[in-house]
């Protein structure tokens, strides 16, 4: 199978490529302006699959270049889309021709909606033209048809895409970008067609798959994509969509909202003449986690007649995220060479590909995903099933009893605590109520829940201290937040190996934020030991070295106040 790839050495083309290097039945055609740089990247190529460097200019005779190349399949993953001037479906027209399948990395609404005036004449040649073969709208169509696969209805979908700083975005990226900036963008909003303002409409939101460390709250602006107005026709009933991108780091990202207003407010016609200047800058002031996420949530009913939120989380990490655009693409031509081809006929690729296909490419990468529910039948789980989501149901049955909280338990154990040696350090352990060093210390831990929140009274011999546990809110969304009496530390809860990490994700002081560089951290977390409940938790500052580290075990007492003045016995 010959696939021909346009703007294959280029961002999205040049992984594709890499993505389906295992495959020996390929061969594939770098194609591009550059015959030098097609030359460079297969020179540089490794994999069972022949990569030919091949010159191609969609400016010119497309017809005869097909003719030449002889592909099987066409694969547009250069753009901007947005930009290709108004005989813009030019190469689909002499792909047609030609007799060749088409499919397109395009991410410009009304490129992709435009597709389908092709449909008769596909089918009666027999060949396929899908667009938008990428994230947006494919992976959000599967994460959406996922999530609303048992619920009577949904009225509204929103999502996001969060890329890494690292990432090399690609100069079509940036240009398409800045084109769109501050300019109307169609899309349903309250049950009828409404026009946004491009990056200037702006949501929070936390990226938190299920025992995984999420990222960090990030903002998002909303951006002119195919999903605006391809989900209101796959999904009648619903009456609003939002998708939004989230760069970092958040004070370019503010710089870029604040261009766009400008061209909103129509002081300037288009960010275009910028976006030289914006992709420098962009690489060059690269900060932050090399981490990258996307979520899809929907709102609706849910099957017991509730109201109810579900939402879908990714995260990717490193080098990882920045394949995912093409994934949708390498899927098709795995499919083509498996002999399960798309039908014939042109229309939006949302739709062609569900989530299974998708797991089974990121099971390749570290990348995870999972889902999360918001109803008044989750709000009334305890504390930690509400924050693990799905996760809940892996961790060992011995930390689901500990936080199985529904009124007051008592559990008691020993415990082996060791303070530091520096002077400041021991100053912090007085303070915050630490104990003191010992082996074989006995422990009670009394935990009372109340208004969804969780109050721990630790009793080592005698020395007590407590903490209060919530949920977070706002920015410390998904995050369990606790408190040591003016401190407040918003903590991630990470399932790895069937052990419960506790990683800091933020601080507060008297409710004013702090440096997380500054916060003291260590290694804390829950586990199994010898068939019991087992912690082990350590907190260290960077200055102060070790501040206290105690481990041991707990078990329950066998009776508990499951609710006020009603005890049961364990089972």
């Amino acid at each position: 199978m010959r696939v021909l790839i346009l703007g294959g050495y280029g961002t999205f083309g040049g992984r594709l490529a890499h993505l389906l290097a295992d495959a020996e039945s390929l061969t594939l055609l770098i194609a591009g302006r550059s015959a030098a740089k097609a030359a460079e990247f297969c020179a540089g190529f490794r994999g069972r699959a022949r990569a030919v460097p091949l010159s191609f200019d969609r400016n010119g005779d497309v017809e005869a270049q097909l003719r030449q190349s002889h592909p099987h399949l066409i694969v547009d993953a250069s753009g901007p889309f947005q930009s290709y001037g108004e005989d813009r479906y030019r190469l689909v027209k002499a792909a047609l021709a030609a007799g060749v399948d088409y499919i397109d990395l395009a991410d410009g609404s009304e490129f992709v909606k435009g597709i389908r005036r092709f449909d008769r004449e596909a089918k009666a040649r027999g060949t396929f033209v899908l667009s938008g073969v990428s994230t947006l709208p494919v992976l959000t169509a599967a994460a959406v048809k996922e999530l609303a696969k048992d619920m009577t209805h949904i009225e509204a979908v929103s999502g996001g895409i969060a890329p890494s700083p690292y990432t090399a975005v690609g100069s079509s990226v940036i240009r398409a970008i800045a084109g769109y900036a501050g300019k109307p963008v169609t899309l349903v909003r309250n049950g009828a067609s409404a026009v946004g303002h491009a990056l200037t409409e702006t949501r929070r939101y936390t990226i938190a798959p299920p025992g995984r460390l999420p990222l960090r709250n990030i903002l998002f602006s909303l951006v002119d994509v195919p999903d605006l107005q391809v989900l209101p026709e796959l999904w009648p009933s619903v009456r609003s969509v939002w998708i939004g991108a989230g760069p970092s780091p958040e004070f370019l990202h503010r710089v870029l909202i604040g261009l766009a207003w400008i061209v909103r407010l129509r002081v300037l016609p288009t960010l275009a003449p910028f976006a030289g200047w914006m992709y420098r800058t962009a690489n060059w002031l690269a900060r932050g986690e090399h981490r990258a996420g996307m979520f899809v949530s929907v709102e609706g009913t849910n099957p017991a007649g509730e109201r109810s939120e579900r939402s879908w989380h990714l995260v990717a990490e490193g080098e990882d995220g920045p394949f995912i655009p093409s994934m949708a693409a390498e899927a098709i031509v795995r499919r083509c060479l498996g002999g399960r081809r798309p039908d014939a006929g042109a229309r939006v690729a949302a739709g062609e590909l569900n989530l299974d296909a998708y797991r089974e490419l990121f099971a390749r990468r570290a990348i995870y995903n999972g889902f999360r529910e918001r109803s008044a039948a989750t709000a009334r789980w305890p504390l930690y099933r509400r924050l693990l989501g799905q996760a809940w149901n892996d961790l060992p049955i011995q930390l689901r009893e500990m936080h199985g909280i529904e009124g007051r338990l008592t559990a008691r154990g020993l415990a082996r605590v060791e303070r530091g040696t520096r002077s400041l350090a021991r100053f912090a352990t007085t303070l915050f109520g630490f104990p003191q060093e010992g082996r074989e210390i006995p422990i009670q831990v009394d935990f009372t829940v109340e208004n969804g929140r969780e109050t721990w009274v630790r009793s080592f011999a005698g020395n007590r201290f407590a903490t209060v546990q919530m949920e977070g809110e706002g920015r410390s969304e998904g995050l369990l937040r606790e408190r040591f009496g003016p401190v407040v530390f918003a903590i991630a809860l990470v399932l790895e190996d069937g052990r419960l990490k506790f990683v800091v994700r933020g601080w507060s002081f008297l409710g004013v934020p702090l440096p997380v560089a500054l916060a003291p951290l260590g290694n804390a977390h829950e586990h199994v030991s010898d068939g019991r409940f087992g912690f082990d938790v350590e907190i260290r500052h960077r200055w102060l070295g070790r501040i206290v580290r105690y481990r041991g075990w707990l078990v329950r007492d066998r009776t508990i106040e499951a609710r006020p003045g009603r005890a049961v016995q364990l089972v």
